[in-house]
């Protein structure tokens, strides 16, 4: 089902570089997929799941970058906001929205980036409950 829904978001890229794929390791860690709708503005699809507790989580957040506020002498430091949601699959089915804050650093010259994420969030479904993610993750874009 993860294969697919990744199969299906990527098939939308317009264009070389838009699309990234790859790895997310913290609360939650599985794939990552992220896609830019402009130069500052992305879509960003988590599917992550833990073994030992026997739980499917997907989460999706729309992102804006701020690019210029942290200089690095090669390629690109921007942070990052956002206003999301997730869902969680196992014994109960549990959901919530997220709000994520994170540094993406963009490799010169290259389609990697390496990223960290903290999120803050609120589950509505079936108990209000607040928590905090972390995250740190890397994708090869195309």
């Amino acid at each position: 089902m993860t294969t697919l829904l990744l199969i299906i978001l990527t098939s939308f890229s317009p264009g070389k570089g838009d699309t990234g794929l790859g790895l997310i390791a913290g609360n939650p860690s599985g794939l990552s997929y992220k896609y830019f709708l402009s130069t500052t503005k992305a879509i960003d699809v988590a599917a992550a799941w833990s073994f030992s507790d026997d739980w499917m989580m997907v989460h999706s957040n729309y992102l804006w970058h701020n690019f210029g506020d942290i200089e690095v002498s090669k390629g690109q430091l921007p942070w990052y906001y956002g206003l999301g949601g997730w869902v969680a699959f196992g014994d109960n089915l549990v959901a919530g929205g997220r709000f994520p804050v994170g540094l993406d650093y963009l490799f010169a010259n290259n389609d990697v980036d390496i990223f960290l994420e903290v999120a803050a969030g609120i589950s509505v479904i079936p108990d209000t409950e607040f928590y905090l993610d972390a995250a740190i993750g890397a994708r090869f874009f195309f």
